[in-house]
């Protein structure tokens, strides 16, 4: 038995410019010119209308995205799959904790329990929901500090 002992990038290269030289593959048809069909109030689609008149390139881009608006509007499309990272509440510490962002939530030095924290949420809201925890204790340290700036 023969060995083709081509190396496997010269046989790649060869093999992808044979293919560029082949001929190229055929154009999709462009749309026809002329006037947009005629198109359903929008108030009447349903999940099973035929949306493809609203793609037509004379179809105002408004008119377009309100028939889209429509078809994903339907609870069909609106299905929340278990695959959301972002569909919990982040700003509980507890959350954080259930989903292993933190191994648990720490005990609060000064009180000793775990559910006195205080959350400090960010200025910018989008970029989650807890910035900072301080202790949640009345009161001021040995130093005078009190305890929510510690």
């Amino acid at each position: 038995m023969v060995q083709n002992r081509e190396p496997f990038l010269s046989r790649w290269s060869r093999r992808k410019r044979a293919s560029a030289d082949a001929a190229p593959a055929p154009k999709l048809p462009a749309q026809a010119e002329g006037p947009p069909p005629e198109l359903p109030p929008i108030d009447s689609l349903t999940p099973e209308s035929d949306f493809s008149a609203f793609m037509h390139k004379q179809v105002d881009e408004k008119l377009r995205r309100a028939a889209l608006a429509k078809l994903f509007s339907d609870p069909a499309f609106n299905v929340v799959d278990g695959l959301d990272d972002y569909a919990e509440d982040y700003t509980q510490l507890e959350t954080l904790a259930d989903e292993r962002y933190l191994r648990k939530v720490p005990v609060d030095p000064v009180t000793e329990r775990s559910d006195t924290w205080v959350v400090v949420p960010p200025e910018d809201t989008s970029q989650g929901g807890v910035y900072d925890v301080h202790s949640g204790a009345p009161g001021n340290d040995e130093d005078g500090k009190p305890y929510k700036d510690l």
